[in-house]
């Protein structure tokens, strides 16, 4: 396809980035992303300042083209990290779960494209206001931290497309290539993509994890946690327990206790199907293969760009 807004910010070949999932989007996968084409990202989001560090060298190794890093602004050590991003050099950065004008002067001031993910119309143009490069509109079906609006992708995307200038980037529920035509139809330069990279072979996941995504059925995943941070998770003996604490009216202490620390990585890293965090989105429904992570970008691309010609082949 020829090249878009987005592809001409980032510097890719293809307008797919790879999001940056905690547990799962080390400098492994990013790079390998980056190779095919699209955006790898690394998810700073589970790691250490120094091991982050570890992995943005890494990745600056194995490739040449851009990369980038995702940043929750929540981060305890924000400001190290933020250093460490600017000192690596890191060409993009995309911020989440924060403010954007907290950190987007500074780091357009060091030369770095600023992308910040946000789940409505209303904080969409609080990013554009605070000088971000362009936008990822995440929809409710997507795993991981989500929006309290539970607004779907079909009627996020095109909300934020009617009052946003600067370009923009659709996430949630997107797989494959119908799904990322389907996106841009509505009005997205670009996808971001995250559950469809958990299921490859560079993903740093557990391989339990990554068969329990294949093994998903539709409704296998829930929107938990909302009185403290919205996530969506496989259905477990955690997932249960927290839910069945919330429809009893548990206090935010109490469900704090309940989560406790370093749930995300007893589940998604470590390996423990019932007592772990499992974030995950509803399209996992429809993963059915753990693959390259190479081969589905060019999949991806492949079956596009034959759906531009004919968008209703069957």
């Amino acid at each position: 396809m020829n090249q878009n807004r987005i592809t001409q910010l980032l510097g890719i070949e293809y307008p797919i980035i790879q999001a940056g999932m905690i547990w799962a989007s080390g400098w492994r996968l990013a790079s390998v992303v980056s190779n095919a084409g699209g955006l790898g990202l690394i998810g700073a989001g589970s790691m250490y300042p120094e091991v982050l560090r570890e992995h943005i060298q890494k990745c600056k190794a194995a490739t040449n083209k851009p990369f980038g890093v995702n940043v929750p602004l929540l981060y305890p050590n924000i400001e190290e990290i933020m250093n460490i991003v600017i000192e690596e050099k890191v060409p993009i950065v995309f911020t989440s779960a924060g403010n954007p004008k907290t950190w987007t002067s500074t780091l357009k001031e060091k030369g770095i494209i600023v992308v910040h993910v946000v789940s409505s119309t209303k904080f969409a143009l609080k990013c554009q206001d605070a000088g971000c490069d362009a936008v990822v509109a995440e929809g409710f079906e997507a795993g991981g931290h989500n929006g309290r609006e539970e607004t779907t992708t079909l009627c996020l995307i095109p909300s934020v497309k009617k009052h946003l200038t600067i370009p923009l980037i659709a996430a949630g529920g997107i797989y494959n290539a119908r799904t990322m035509l389907a996106a841009m139809v509505l009005g997205a330069d670009a996808v971001q993509i995250g559950s469809r990279f958990v299921a490859t072979l560079e993903a740093s996941s557990h391989i339990d994890f990554k068969e329990a995504v294949v093994k998903a059925k539709e409704g296998d995943t829930l929107l938990s946690i909302k009185k403290l941070t919205p996530v969506r998770l496989l259905q477990n003996s955690f997932a249960n327990e927290i839910q069945t604490a919330e429809k009893n009216g548990a206090t935010n202490e109490v469900l704090e206790k309940i989560l406790g620390k370093a749930r995300a990585k007893k589940g998604m890293f470590e390996g423990d199907m019932e007592n772990g965090e499992l974030e995950i989105g509803q399209v996992s429904a429809l993963i059915d293969d753990i693959l390259p992570a190479a081969e589905i970008v060019k999949q991806i691309m492949q079956e596009f760009n034959q759906l531009i010609q004919n968008p209703l082949a069957r």
